[in-house]
């Protein structure tokens, strides 16, 4: 019973509070990133800007490595409606929210300048051609 209790008490204290402000959409396409037209998903590094269905304000996907990308939603992850319109862009290596002036890691996704929720990630699976991007 105290192995239960125990068990239980540390997945709740590393699970992450679920932010209120993502949207409610459902994500789930696939690119690919080593063509010509995703050209700057090439490299390690690079980045680019996705459009996604509304209510999603577009998505960011950065190649972590040669196997490996992270997508992040454009919507601000703290007080999305606090300017018109307000979508995030990269900086590298940084993803900025100019409306709040805050700065967040493209590497993960963690809030470096400001206080509130890190960006809104959503799930990648690469098979060497194909990119899945979903939620």
């Amino acid at each position: 019973m105290i192995f239960v209790a125990l068990t239980a008490s540390l997945i709740a204290c590393n699970s992450k509070p679920e932010n209120p402000n993502a949207p409610e959409i459902n994500i789930n396409f696939t690119i690919y990133p080593n063509t010509l037209e995703y050209q700057e998903l090439n490299a390690v590094g690079g980045w680019m800007y996705v459009t996604a269905p509304l209510p999603s304000y577009g998505i960011i996907i950065y190649r972590y490595n040669i196997d490996e990308f992270r997508a992040y939603e454009r919507q601000a992850p703290n007080s999305p409606h606090a300017c018109p319109d307000n979508r995030l862009y990269v900086e590298l290596p940084y993803v900025i929210d100019s409306c709040m002036d805050y700065k967040y890691s493209i590497l993960d996704g963690s809030l470096i300048e400001g206080s509130g929720y890190p960006l809104i990630q959503y799930f990648t699976q690469f098979d060497g051609s194909a990119l899945r991007v979903y939620n």
